[in-house]
Protein backbone atom coordinates (compact mmCIF):
# COMPACT_ATOMS: atom_id res chain seq x y z
CA UNK A 1 0.00 0.00 0.00
CA UNK A 2 1.27 3.51 -0.68
CA UNK A 3 1.22 6.39 2.14
CA UNK A 4 -2.21 7.71 1.43
CA UNK A 5 -4.16 4.10 1.92
CA UNK A 6 -1.73 3.57 5.02
CA UNK A 7 -2.86 7.23 6.21
CA UNK A 8 -6.82 6.03 5.44
CA UNK A 9 -6.19 2.71 7.65
CA UNK A 10 -5.32 4.15 10.27
CA UNK A 11 -7.64 7.24 10.57
CA UNK A 12 -10.33 4.40 10.16
CA UNK A 13 -8.60 2.52 12.72
CA UNK A 14 -9.08 5.73 15.17
CA UNK A 15 -12.05 6.34 14.08
CA UNK A 16 -13.29 3.08 14.91
CA UNK A 17 -11.49 3.33 18.57
CA UNK A 18 -13.37 6.49 19.33
CA UNK A 19 -16.61 5.52 18.25
CA UNK A 20 -16.17 2.61 20.32
CA UNK A 21 -15.04 4.75 23.44
CA UNK A 22 -18.09 6.17 23.18
CA UNK A 23 -20.90 3.53 22.70
CA UNK A 24 -22.61 4.22 25.48
CA UNK A 25 -23.49 7.89 23.98
CA UNK A 26 -24.48 6.54 20.76
CA UNK A 27 -26.63 4.03 22.07
CA UNK A 28 -28.36 6.65 24.47
CA UNK A 29 -28.68 8.89 20.39
CA UNK A 30 -30.18 5.87 19.07
CA UNK A 31 -32.60 5.70 21.37
CA UNK A 32 -33.27 9.38 21.40
CA UNK A 33 -33.92 9.04 17.38
CA UNK A 34 -36.05 5.91 17.77
CA UNK A 35 -38.43 7.98 20.69
CA UNK A 36 -38.09 10.84 18.38
CA UNK A 37 -39.08 9.48 14.78
CA UNK A 38 -42.54 8.00 17.25
CA UNK A 39 -43.56 11.48 18.21
CA UNK A 40 -42.75 12.67 14.93
CA UNK A 41 -45.00 10.37 13.48
CA UNK A 42 -47.88 10.83 15.79
CA UNK A 43 -47.42 14.46 15.30
CA UNK A 44 -47.67 13.94 11.80
CA UNK A 45 -50.88 12.17 12.41
CA UNK A 46 -52.03 15.07 14.41
CA UNK A 47 -51.02 17.58 11.76
CA UNK A 48 -54.02 15.41 9.68
CA UNK A 49 -56.41 15.98 11.42
CA UNK A 50 -56.16 19.75 10.89
CA UNK A 51 -53.56 20.70 14.02
CA UNK A 52 -50.54 23.10 13.72
CA UNK A 53 -47.06 21.50 13.73
CA UNK A 54 -46.09 23.14 17.00
CA UNK A 55 -49.62 22.07 18.95
CA UNK A 56 -49.08 18.65 17.52
CA UNK A 57 -45.56 18.18 18.60
CA UNK A 58 -46.46 19.58 22.18
CA UNK A 59 -49.35 17.25 22.56
CA UNK A 60 -47.31 14.28 21.29
CA UNK A 61 -44.73 15.38 24.44
CA UNK A 62 -47.17 15.28 26.98
CA UNK A 63 -48.81 12.29 26.05
CA UNK A 64 -45.29 10.62 26.43
CA UNK A 65 -44.22 12.52 29.24
CA UNK A 66 -47.88 11.25 30.88
CA UNK A 67 -47.19 7.54 30.00
CA UNK A 68 -43.73 8.19 31.49
CA UNK A 69 -44.67 9.31 35.10
CA UNK A 70 -47.89 7.03 35.51
CA UNK A 71 -45.62 4.12 34.74
CA UNK A 72 -42.82 5.15 37.52
CA UNK A 73 -45.61 6.20 39.63
CA UNK A 74 -47.61 2.77 39.39
CA UNK A 75 -44.26 0.53 39.44
CA UNK A 76 -41.99 2.16 41.89
CA UNK A 77 -44.44 2.68 45.14
CA UNK A 78 -45.68 -0.81 45.42
CA UNK A 79 -42.40 -2.12 44.45
CA UNK A 80 -40.51 -0.63 47.22
CA UNK A 81 -43.02 -1.42 49.90
CA UNK A 82 -43.11 -5.24 48.44
CA UNK A 83 -39.67 -5.87 48.33
CA UNK A 84 -38.56 -4.16 51.51
CA UNK A 85 -40.83 -6.64 53.07
CA UNK A 86 -39.03 -9.64 50.81
CA UNK A 87 -36.17 -8.70 51.76
CA UNK A 88 -37.51 -9.40 55.65
CA UNK A 89 -39.57 -12.44 55.04
CA UNK A 90 -37.15 -14.58 52.68
CA UNK A 91 -34.24 -15.07 55.44
CA UNK A 92 -38.00 -16.20 57.83
CA UNK A 93 -38.93 -18.42 54.77
CA UNK A 94 -35.26 -20.39 55.03
CA UNK A 95 -35.97 -20.60 58.72
CA UNK A 96 -38.82 -22.61 58.40
CA UNK A 97 -37.88 -24.74 55.54
CA UNK A 98 -34.51 -25.79 57.08
CA UNK A 99 -36.92 -26.57 60.03
CA UNK A 100 -38.81 -28.90 58.06
CA UNK A 101 -36.16 -30.22 56.55
CA UNK A 102 -34.67 -31.56 60.12
CA UNK A 103 -38.32 -32.94 60.83
CA UNK A 104 -38.39 -34.80 57.31
CA UNK A 105 -34.56 -35.79 57.93
CA UNK A 106 -35.64 -38.00 61.16
CA UNK A 107 -38.02 -40.33 59.78
CA UNK A 108 -36.26 -40.99 56.57
CA UNK A 109 -34.57 -44.59 57.30
CA UNK A 110 -30.59 -44.68 58.32
CA UNK A 111 -29.80 -46.32 55.46
CA UNK A 112 -31.00 -43.63 53.12
CA UNK A 113 -29.75 -40.72 55.07
CA UNK A 114 -26.09 -40.87 53.60
CA UNK A 115 -27.39 -40.42 50.24
CA UNK A 116 -29.63 -36.96 50.74
CA UNK A 117 -27.40 -34.15 50.35
CA UNK A 118 -26.79 -31.20 53.03
CA UNK A 119 -29.59 -28.80 51.66
CA UNK A 120 -28.87 -26.80 54.72
CA UNK A 121 -24.93 -26.27 54.09
CA UNK A 122 -26.29 -25.55 50.22
CA UNK A 123 -29.60 -22.75 51.61
CA UNK A 124 -26.79 -21.59 53.80
CA UNK A 125 -24.27 -20.42 50.87
CA UNK A 126 -27.00 -19.25 48.68
CA UNK A 127 -28.66 -17.62 51.25
CA UNK A 128 -26.37 -14.48 51.01
CA UNK A 129 -26.63 -14.63 47.36
CA UNK A 130 -30.19 -14.57 47.50
CA UNK A 131 -30.35 -11.73 49.89
CA UNK A 132 -27.79 -9.76 47.63
CA UNK A 133 -29.92 -10.23 44.40
CA UNK A 134 -33.11 -8.76 46.22
CA UNK A 135 -30.81 -5.72 47.55
CA UNK A 136 -30.17 -5.73 43.88
CA UNK A 137 -33.31 -6.11 42.54
CA UNK A 138 -34.36 -3.30 45.26
CA UNK A 139 -31.80 -0.84 43.59
CA UNK A 140 -32.88 -0.91 40.50
CA UNK A 141 -36.29 -0.42 40.92
CA UNK A 142 -36.02 2.24 43.20
CA UNK A 143 -33.50 3.76 40.61
CA UNK A 144 -29.61 5.48 40.47
CA UNK A 145 -28.70 8.90 39.80
CA UNK A 146 -26.89 7.51 36.56
CA UNK A 147 -30.06 5.93 35.21
CA UNK A 148 -32.08 9.26 35.86
CA UNK A 149 -29.03 11.22 34.21
CA UNK A 150 -29.28 8.65 31.17
CA UNK A 151 -32.76 8.87 30.87
CA UNK A 152 -32.54 12.97 31.28
CA UNK A 153 -30.38 12.97 28.71
CA UNK A 154 -32.38 10.61 25.95
CA UNK A 155 -35.36 13.35 26.46
CA UNK A 156 -33.41 16.28 25.86
CA UNK A 157 -32.23 14.14 23.05
CA UNK A 158 -35.46 13.60 22.00
CA UNK A 159 -36.85 16.99 22.24
CA UNK A 160 -34.38 18.66 20.30
CA UNK A 161 -34.76 15.80 17.63
CA UNK A 162 -38.22 16.56 17.60
CA UNK A 163 -38.26 20.56 17.26
CA UNK A 164 -36.74 20.53 13.90
CA UNK A 165 -36.04 16.88 12.65
CA UNK A 166 -35.23 17.87 8.76
CA UNK A 167 -32.68 19.89 9.56
CA UNK A 168 -30.68 16.72 11.18
CA UNK A 169 -32.04 14.75 8.82
CA UNK A 170 -30.33 16.88 6.16
CA UNK A 171 -27.15 17.24 7.90
CA UNK A 172 -26.75 13.15 8.00
CA UNK A 173 -27.52 13.00 4.27
CA UNK A 174 -24.53 15.41 3.64
CA UNK A 175 -21.80 12.96 5.56
CA UNK A 176 -22.21 11.08 2.25
CA UNK A 177 -21.38 11.66 -1.38
CA UNK A 178 -23.52 14.01 -3.23
CA UNK A 179 -24.68 11.20 -5.76
CA UNK A 180 -25.67 8.92 -2.99
CA UNK A 181 -27.72 11.18 -0.61
CA UNK A 182 -31.04 10.97 -2.86
CA UNK A 183 -30.57 6.93 -2.10
CA UNK A 184 -29.41 7.52 1.65
CA UNK A 185 -33.06 9.72 2.12
CA UNK A 186 -34.75 6.88 0.82
CA UNK A 187 -33.36 4.51 3.03
CA UNK A 188 -34.11 6.49 6.35
CA UNK A 189 -38.26 6.88 4.96
CA UNK A 190 -37.66 2.69 5.13
CA UNK A 191 -36.09 3.32 8.69
CA UNK A 192 -38.83 5.75 9.56
CA UNK A 193 -41.46 3.19 8.51
CA UNK A 194 -40.46 0.41 9.75
CA UNK A 195 -39.13 1.71 13.35
CA UNK A 196 -43.13 2.66 13.56
CA UNK A 197 -44.06 -0.56 12.78
CA UNK A 198 -41.97 -1.79 15.43
CA UNK A 199 -43.79 0.76 17.91
CA UNK A 200 -47.33 -0.19 17.13
CA UNK A 201 -46.56 -3.79 16.95
CA UNK A 202 -44.82 -3.71 20.63
CA UNK A 203 -47.63 -1.57 21.79
CA UNK A 204 -49.98 -3.88 20.65
CA UNK A 205 -48.31 -6.58 22.06
CA UNK A 206 -47.43 -4.96 25.25
CA UNK A 207 -51.01 -4.02 25.79
CA UNK A 208 -52.49 -6.91 25.67
CA UNK A 209 -49.50 -9.29 27.69
CA UNK A 210 -50.02 -6.29 30.65
CA UNK A 211 -53.83 -6.38 30.39
CA UNK A 212 -53.82 -10.42 30.85
CA UNK A 213 -50.95 -10.53 33.47
CA UNK A 214 -52.62 -7.67 35.69
CA UNK A 215 -56.15 -10.13 35.20
CA UNK A 216 -54.76 -13.19 35.72
CA UNK A 217 -52.76 -11.97 39.34
CA UNK A 218 -56.28 -10.19 40.00
CA UNK A 219 -57.68 -13.30 40.12
CA UNK A 220 -55.00 -15.50 42.23
CA UNK A 221 -54.83 -12.63 44.72
CA UNK A 222 -51.38 -11.59 44.26
CA UNK A 223 -50.18 -7.91 45.89
CA UNK A 224 -49.63 -5.37 43.31
CA UNK A 225 -51.18 -7.03 40.76
CA UNK A 226 -51.56 -3.34 38.40
CA UNK A 227 -47.59 -2.95 39.20
CA UNK A 228 -47.16 -6.44 38.33
CA UNK A 229 -48.51 -6.41 34.85
CA UNK A 230 -47.46 -3.15 34.03
CA UNK A 231 -44.00 -4.41 34.34
CA UNK A 232 -44.84 -7.40 31.96
CA UNK A 233 -46.06 -5.92 29.51
CA UNK A 234 -43.17 -3.43 29.93
CA UNK A 235 -40.63 -5.98 29.87
CA UNK A 236 -42.44 -7.79 26.65
CA UNK A 237 -40.27 -5.15 24.51
CA UNK A 238 -37.75 -7.31 25.69
CA UNK A 239 -38.24 -10.76 22.89
CA UNK A 240 -37.18 -13.99 24.94
CA UNK A 241 -35.91 -13.04 27.92
CA UNK A 242 -38.48 -9.97 29.09
CA UNK A 243 -40.95 -12.41 29.99
CA UNK A 244 -38.22 -14.61 32.59
CA UNK A 245 -37.20 -10.98 33.53
CA UNK A 246 -40.88 -10.49 34.64
CA UNK A 247 -41.70 -13.28 35.93
CA UNK A 248 -39.08 -13.07 38.70
CA UNK A 249 -40.92 -10.06 40.93
CA UNK A 250 -44.37 -11.83 39.96
CA UNK A 251 -43.16 -14.98 41.76
CA UNK A 252 -41.24 -13.42 44.82
CA UNK A 253 -44.30 -10.74 46.17
CA UNK A 254 -46.66 -14.61 45.65
CA UNK A 255 -44.30 -16.73 47.89
CA UNK A 256 -45.10 -13.81 50.93
CA UNK A 257 -48.81 -15.10 50.57
CA UNK A 258 -48.06 -18.98 49.91
CA UNK A 259 -45.80 -21.16 47.86
CA UNK A 260 -48.80 -22.38 45.36
CA UNK A 261 -49.73 -19.12 44.93
CA UNK A 262 -45.79 -18.55 43.12
CA UNK A 263 -46.08 -21.88 41.33
CA UNK A 264 -49.64 -20.38 40.28
CA UNK A 265 -47.67 -17.36 39.26
CA UNK A 266 -45.39 -18.96 36.90
CA UNK A 267 -47.73 -21.24 35.08
CA UNK A 268 -50.06 -17.91 34.29
CA UNK A 269 -46.89 -16.66 32.89
CA UNK A 270 -46.19 -19.10 30.84
CA UNK A 271 -49.73 -19.36 29.59
CA UNK A 272 -49.41 -16.04 28.88
CA UNK A 273 -46.57 -16.32 26.70
CA UNK A 274 -47.22 -19.21 25.08
CA UNK A 275 -50.73 -16.87 23.70
CA UNK A 276 -48.42 -13.91 23.05
CA UNK A 277 -46.03 -15.98 20.97
CA UNK A 278 -47.78 -18.08 19.16
CA UNK A 279 -50.95 -16.26 18.45
CA UNK A 280 -50.00 -12.45 19.15
CA UNK A 281 -46.65 -12.21 17.48
CA UNK A 282 -47.56 -14.19 14.03
CA UNK A 283 -50.25 -11.47 14.04
CA UNK A 284 -49.04 -8.17 15.00
CA UNK A 285 -45.64 -8.09 15.14
CA UNK A 286 -44.65 -10.42 12.05
CA UNK A 287 -47.07 -7.75 9.73
CA UNK A 288 -45.20 -5.00 11.07
CA UNK A 289 -41.06 -6.20 11.65
CA UNK A 290 -39.90 -9.65 9.89
CA UNK A 291 -37.41 -10.93 11.87
CA UNK A 292 -36.10 -14.28 11.57
CA UNK A 293 -36.49 -15.73 15.28
CA UNK A 294 -32.90 -16.99 15.22
CA UNK A 295 -31.83 -13.58 14.27
CA UNK A 296 -33.35 -11.88 16.96
CA UNK A 297 -32.00 -13.81 19.70
CA UNK A 298 -28.16 -13.17 18.21
CA UNK A 299 -28.75 -10.09 18.01
CA UNK A 300 -29.96 -9.77 21.91
CA UNK A 301 -26.69 -11.89 22.74
CA UNK A 302 -24.54 -9.49 21.10
CA UNK A 303 -25.80 -6.27 22.15
CA UNK A 304 -26.11 -7.36 25.66
CA UNK A 305 -22.75 -8.51 25.63
CA UNK A 306 -21.50 -5.10 24.51
CA UNK A 307 -23.76 -2.87 25.60
CA UNK A 308 -25.31 -3.88 28.48
CA UNK A 309 -28.69 -3.53 29.26
CA UNK A 310 -29.60 -0.61 27.19
CA UNK A 311 -28.23 -2.95 24.09
CA UNK A 312 -30.15 -5.56 24.86
CA UNK A 313 -33.68 -3.48 25.70
CA UNK A 314 -32.59 -1.67 21.78
CA UNK A 315 -31.52 -5.11 20.35
CA UNK A 316 -34.53 -5.06 18.43
CA UNK A 317 -34.88 -1.72 17.07
CA UNK A 318 -31.48 -1.98 16.13
CA UNK A 319 -31.61 -4.79 14.36
CA UNK A 320 -34.09 -3.44 12.44
CA UNK A 321 -32.31 -0.39 11.03
CA UNK A 322 -28.80 -2.37 10.76
CA UNK A 323 -31.24 -5.06 8.35
CA UNK A 324 -32.55 -2.18 6.31
CA UNK A 325 -29.20 -0.56 5.71
CA UNK A 326 -27.40 -4.01 5.27
CA UNK A 327 -29.95 -4.85 2.55
CA UNK A 328 -30.23 -1.62 0.87
CA UNK A 329 -26.56 -0.74 1.03
CA UNK A 330 -24.49 -3.85 1.16
CA UNK A 331 -26.83 -6.39 -0.74
CA UNK A 332 -28.42 -3.79 -3.19
CA UNK A 333 -25.96 -1.52 -4.06
CA UNK A 334 -22.73 -3.73 -3.63
CA UNK A 335 -23.07 -7.16 -3.84
CA UNK A 336 -25.83 -7.49 -6.39
CA UNK A 337 -24.14 -5.35 -8.54
CA UNK A 338 -20.42 -6.43 -7.58
CA UNK A 339 -20.15 -8.08 -11.67
CA UNK A 340 -22.78 -6.72 -13.84
CA UNK A 341 -20.19 -4.09 -14.76
CA UNK A 342 -18.04 -6.61 -15.78
CA UNK A 343 -20.39 -8.82 -17.42
CA UNK A 344 -21.48 -5.57 -18.99
CA UNK A 345 -18.25 -4.78 -20.68
CA UNK A 346 -17.75 -8.78 -21.88
CA UNK A 347 -21.18 -8.44 -23.39
CA UNK A 348 -20.11 -5.22 -24.96
CA UNK A 349 -17.17 -6.28 -26.15
CA UNK A 350 -19.34 -9.97 -27.49
CA UNK A 351 -21.55 -7.75 -29.63
CA UNK A 352 -18.87 -5.38 -30.96
CA UNK A 353 -16.89 -8.25 -32.03
CA UNK A 354 -20.25 -9.68 -33.53
CA UNK A 355 -20.86 -6.47 -35.84
CA UNK A 356 -17.42 -6.41 -36.72
CA UNK A 357 -17.27 -9.94 -38.33
CA UNK A 358 -20.61 -9.02 -39.98
CA UNK A 359 -19.53 -6.30 -41.85
CA UNK A 360 -16.57 -7.91 -42.61
CA UNK A 361 -18.74 -10.78 -44.45
CA UNK A 362 -21.14 -8.73 -45.78
CA UNK A 363 -18.07 -6.38 -47.45
CA UNK A 364 -15.23 -8.34 -47.90
CA UNK A 365 -13.75 -6.20 -50.60
CA UNK A 366 -13.77 -3.15 -48.47
CA UNK A 367 -11.93 -5.10 -45.94
CA UNK A 368 -9.54 -6.29 -47.82
CA UNK A 369 -8.57 -3.01 -49.07
CA UNK A 370 -8.54 -1.15 -45.94
CA UNK A 371 -5.99 -4.08 -44.59
CA UNK A 372 -3.82 -3.42 -47.65
CA UNK A 373 -4.44 0.67 -46.83
CA UNK A 374 -2.80 -0.05 -43.60
CA UNK A 375 0.22 -2.01 -44.96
Amino acid sequence: MNLGQWIGLIALIISLYILWQIKDVLLLMFAAIVLATTLNRLAKRLQRMGMGRGLAVVLSAVIFLAIVVGFFWLIVPPFTQQFQELTLRVPQGFQRFNTWLDQTETRVPTQLTQYIPDVNSLIQQAQPLINRALGSSFTFVSGTLEVVLKILLVLVLTGMFLADPAAYRKVFIRLFPSFYRRRVDGILDQCEVSLEGWVTGAFIAMSVVGLLSVTGLSILGVKAALALGVLAGFLNLIPNLGPTMSVIPAMAIALLDAPWKSLAVLILYFVIQQIESNFLTPIVMARQVSLLPAVTLISQLFFVTFFGFLGLFLALPLTVVAKIWLQEVLIKDVLDQWGNKSNRETELVVVSHQTTETRSSENPINEDKSIVDDL
